[in-house]
């Protein structure tokens, strides 16, 4: 899934240094919400490239944690080639093969950032005519802040918590293949809770100094691919 520098630089391909995976480290549990699971009222799957959010649905599912889920996303340009179908519709089908029964999935398929994935998802309940008190998140382990505090800004009236695969930070880069790209979605994700909230698209977080040093290190060794530009 190839990136770009927003310094117009190609991305490095080199392997991470152990000064690497030590900042990415700090970054990563900050973005760890670390919730407690307990049954809520439904589940949202955030699409994104990684089919694991599927697979840990589902096994949150047959916990009994949730009776209904809502897998939500479209396609990006960097999702496009891994899911044709749309991120929602690959994710149903993925979680439709480890047992999840049809009548438990509710698919939102136009949502093409992290906004409206809970927009269209607040939406597409109350067509429904659900009415929820509570729901679990389940996303990429980086995202799990990013999500919460999207939630908690466009869709305040319910309480959220969140989940992930469990895997240690080396044992989910290892998962997914490619380890500088899971730390620049590392890098990525801090930028975006940083920034997005004085745009009103999140709610405001406290970033621990440590935290905001050790992304700061990272982008200056070249993990940019991620960063928004602007």
């Amino acid at each position: 899934m190839p990136g770009t520098d927003p310094s117009g630089a190609e991305p490095s391909s080199a392997e991470p240094t152990r000064a690497d995976w030590a900042d990415a480290q700090l970054v990563w549990d900050f973005h760890l919400m670390c919730h407690e699971l307990t049954p809520c009222d439904l589940a949202i799957g955030l699409g994104s490239h990684d089919i694991g959010v599927a697979v840990r649905t589902a096994e949150l599912f047959h916990a009994g944690l949730f009776p209904l889920v809502v897998f939500t996303g479209d396609t990006s340009p960097s999702t496009r080639s891994w899911f044709p179908r749309g991120e929602a519709v690959q994710f149903r089908e993925r979680a439709l093969e480890l047992g999840v029964p049809d009548t438990a999935i509710l698919v939102e398929d136009r949502a093409t950032h992290t906004g409206e994935n809970f927009v269209f998802t607040r939406e597409l309940v109350a067509a429904a005519g659900l009415r929820l008190r509570t729901a679990l998140v389940i996303c990429k382990p980086y995202m799990q802040r990013r999500a919460f505090v999207t939630a908690a800004k466009v869709w305040p009236e319910i309480e959220v918590r969140c989940a992930s695969d469990p895997a240690p930070l080396p044992d989910y880069a290892a998962k997914i293949g490619d380890a500088r790209l899971v730390i620049d979605n590392v890098v990525g994700d801090l930028q975006r809770i940083l920034e997005y909230p004085k745009h009103g698209f999140a709610a405001e977080q406290d970033v621990p100094l440590e935290v905001e040093q050790a992304y700061s290190r990272l982008v200056d060794r070249g993990y940019t691919s991620r960063l928004v530009r602007g």
